[in-house]
């Protein structure tokens, strides 16, 4: 990436973003967040430039500047990427730690925050815009869709489907086969051994529904 990165959400994530980019000789023009508080301070000595709509520094994405959402929210970031898109004509970038390690036959979108020692395995296919934490273990011919959540230290078995929207917490398993329904959440440390509906949320060993 020639261009420098302005990462949106000066927050833990937006940190480890730039932690990223910076490991990998990419330059962070700076943060964009919405938390007036936080505007003209410096983070990690980034400077919080302004609100994540201030035109000055939005039309500098696509010709100057790329971008990235560091944003957990999935409303929010949903509501950044679409105005990524659909305004500035550009898709956000990926944020790939130095010490993750993707297979070269693995598929992965736009947008993605992959972090360190994550390990996506051959034939697995990352929709866009997902949180994939340290330490998590996509197996092979894993699929997940767009904006899904995978907590550290998780483990999805081979041939796992997981849709659009899926928040798994901390060191959970999902054994393989499995599918995952769109918008589910699957609760930290639980074992999954059967399917999730869509809008589930699960939690326990062995996962179940709760309320």
């Amino acid at each position: 990436m020639e261009n420098p990165v302005i990462i949106f959400g000066a927050n833990a994530l937006g940190r480890a973003a730039r932690e990223i980019f910076e490991t990998n000789k990419v330059v962070v023009y700076g943060f964009l967040d919405d938390n007036k508080k936080l505007h003209q301070q410096q983070i990690d000595e980034i400077t919080v430039l302004g609100d994540t709509d201030n035109d000055g520094f939005l039309k500098l994405i696509g010709k100057k500047c790329e971008a990235f959402v560091a944003i957990d929210d999935n409303k929010l970031r949903k509501a950044i990427v679409k105005m990524l898109q659909e305004v500035r004509h550009v898709q956000p970038v990926n944020a790939i730690h130095s010490k993750a390690t993707i297979s070269q036959q693995a598929a992965i979108g736009h947008g993605n925050f992959i972090d360190a020692q994550v390990y996506i395995a051959p034939g697995a296919a990352i929709g866009s815009h997902c949180l994939v934490h340290a330490q998590a273990f996509i197996g092979v011919e894993c699929t997940l869709g767009n904006f899904v959540q995978v907590g550290a230290g998780s483990n999805i078995n081979p041939g796992v489907t997981i849709g659009d929207e899926v928040f798994i917490g901390s060191g959970v398993t999902i054994v393989a086969g499995i599918t995952i329904g769109k918008g589910a959440r699957i609760g930290a440390g639980s074992v999954v051994v059967a399917p999730v509906k869509a809008g589930e949320t699960v939690f326990g060993n062995p996962a179940k529904p709760v309320n």
